[in-house]
């Protein structure tokens, strides 16, 4: 009898070990996910209709929020361009790497510049290149592209971790588009103009006394005079005259092969890549970041949805967006690779309140959240859509109210791609999946730190066994003229010093009750308010201590433009070619 009863006793455990064995296999063996990162340039939380917009047409995003899960306190690391991408890309506050600026230029000037994301910083496309990912980003870059010389392409697309890259190296401006005028150092090259026009005048003065023969100004002294003022409207005029050649170029690759490009069909060729290369991969894990042009300004949405929305050029710019992403869905589906493609759908930072004209509104609108694209720590211009879909996988249609930042899709791709993350520095993302899945029902991110530039504007905390989630704010943007809610005189915010309010005691308000931030705290009338604060500078301090030295690549010195680093198709300064597309 004991013989037999050891005999299935052995059978039990050899079947069980079986069972286990072929699980660890099949668990081991489960195909790595696709990854589509959707990112969408300037748009505001308030411009779709699954945040609340009853009057631009997004049903292709609703539908992604609908098969998927929507993030209502999903934050940027910072309210601009280039350092919120700095940080989206590498997982860390773009001070980390060097991207963010001391001064008024908070973003890269040109693709001309020395600037740009460091090489020995560790992109999640670089991790999963690493573990059999073809990688592709399609569309905006606006992280440098040269150090040294015109070829060295140290901070190029293809150097962290992107086998192909199409799209441009650079930003939309208003340069990019005739008519439009100018966003680079607009008020300098005012000045600028001014000061050589005066001089003209006086050298033309000169020349003229001097052909009446009343001047003692000998001519070899006026001609030299006339050849220092044409080497200085040179020097003005060659960088800052003929942006629109510099910058709004269009690469595949390390290859320009539209210089400048053509803005009406920017977007169209866009998909059109970002389809192409989805197309070309789909039997093997692949990641696409699909980096919009769109709704940077200046607006040209395609004659298919140019006056349809009931918002002018920026309305129809959505409307047009939201089709692209359609698009895009509809060939994953297509594909049958829905169920092993992890899809992902935000905004770099918020909207661009301040950007009007004489035509009305041309930059995006953030809900009921105060501020916007520029404004520091004020949550218009940090709180960002954050849309994950997955079927079967994600659970459809849930809603998650936690805080959670763009830094956080770095670890979460890591994670599902079997990679291993850097070891060698501090990471500020955290891995979602756990709350995406619903395993876990609150936010690793107790503390998140709000920079503008290299400058702490606010800190955001979230208590341990509290529903509550209130914001520090240290100091704010100085709006202009008096009472506005913009800085409109500038047209943009400023970071740094003159431009800004240090507040003593800082401003608290609790963003689970006034998420429009318009009722804070009382320093003297509310008790949570010594405890928030002494919470908050003891979790500044630890984070201060985490800080290091490293190279500033914002300074003048890497932003401003340098002939030999500027990428050009053609003999330099002759740049000029048009791409051949259907």
């Amino acid at each position: 009898m004991r013989r037999k009863q050891s005999q299935r006793f052995c059978v039990l455990m050899l079947l069980l070990c079986l069972s286990v064995g072929e699980e660890m296999v099949n668990a081991d063996s489960d195909p790595q996910p696709n990854f589509v990162l959707m990112m969408v340039d300037d748009l505001g939380i308030g411009d779709i209709g699954c945040y609340g917009n009853d009057t631009i047409r997004t049903p292709n995003i609703d539908r992604l929020a609908q098969e998927g899960v929507k993030l209502t306190q999903h934050i940027a690391a910072a309210p601009l361009c280039t350092p919120s991408r700095a940080a989206f890309l590498t997982g860390r506050y773009a001070l980390r790497s060097g991207m963010a600026s001391t001064g008024r230029v908070q973003v890269l000037l040109w693709t001309g510049c020395a600037g740009g994301l460091p090489s020995n910083e560790t992109t999640f496309a670089k991790i999963l290149q690493e573990q059999g990912y073809t990688t592709g980003i399609v569309g905006k870059w606006h992280l440098g592209m040269n150090c040294e010389s015109r070829n060295d392409y140290c901070h190029h697309p293809n150097h962290h971790g992107f086998d192909y890259f199409y799209g441009l190296p650079f930003t939309l401006f208003n340069d990019c588009k005739p008519g439009e005028g100018t966003d680079v150092l607009a008020d300098v090259q005012e000045k600028m103009r001014h000061v050589f026009q005066l001089l003209a005048l006086a050298v033309l003065t000169l020349v003229c006394v001097q052909l009446t023969g009343l001047s003692p100004v000998r001519w070899r002294v006026i001609a030299l005079l006339a050849v220092l003022y044409a080497l200085g409207f040179g020097l003005w005029y060659f960088p800052f005259g003929l942006l629109q050649t510099w910058n709004c170029i269009l690469m595949r690759n390390q290859e320009v092969v539209e210089q400048p490009m053509n803005l009406e069909t920017v977007g169209e060729r866009l998909v059109n890549e970002a389809e192409s290369f989805i197309k070309r991969n789909h039997e093997r894990p692949f990641l696409l970041f699909l980096s919009f042009a769109h709704v940077h300004i200046p607006l040209s949405p395609s004659k298919d949805f140019a006056g349809k929305s009931k918002h002018g050029l920026y309305g129809d710019s959505v409307e047009e967006m939201d089709w692209m992403i359609g698009r895009i869905v509809n060939l994953v589906e297509n594909l049958e690779l829905s169920r092993k493609t992890l899809m992902y759908f935000t905004s770099d930072h918020g909207g661009h309140i301040e950007d009007r004209d004489a035509r009305g509104q041309k930059g995006g609108w953030n809900g009921i959240y105060r501020g916007g694209k520029g404004m520091g720590g004020w949550e218009g211009g940090i709180r960002v859509p954050g849309i994950f879909r997955w079927p079967g996988k994600l659970p459809a249609g849930r809603v998650i109210d936690e805080p959670t930042s763009l830094m956080d899709v770095y670890p979460t791709l890591a994670g599902l791609a079997r990679g291993e993350l850097p070891k060698d520095r501090i990471l500020d993302g955290r891995d979602l999946m756990p709350l995406l899945e619903g395993k876990v029902q609150r936010s690793e991110h107790e503390f998140m730190f709000h920079y503008c530039g290299a400058y702490l504007n606010a800190v955001r905390w979230h208590p341990q066994n509290s529903k509550d989630v209130f914001k520090v704010h240290l100091l704010t943007p100085n709006f202009s003229p008096k009472g506005a809610i913009g800085c409109y005189d500038t047209k943009i915010c400023h970071c740094h010093l003159g431009f800004v309010t240090h507040h003593d005691p800082p401003l608290i308000f609790n963003l689970s009750e006034d998420p429009s931030e318009s009722m804070p705290l009382s320093p003297t009338g509310d008790p949570r308010f010594p405890e928030i604060l002494r919470r908050v500078r003891e979790a500044i301090e630890k984070h201060r201590e985490t800080l290091t030295h490293v190279p500033h690549q914002m300074s003048w010195r890497n932003i401003l433009w340098r002939p030999w680093l500027q990428p050009c198709c053609g003999t330099f300064p002759f740049c000029s070619c048009v791409e051949k597309h259907n």
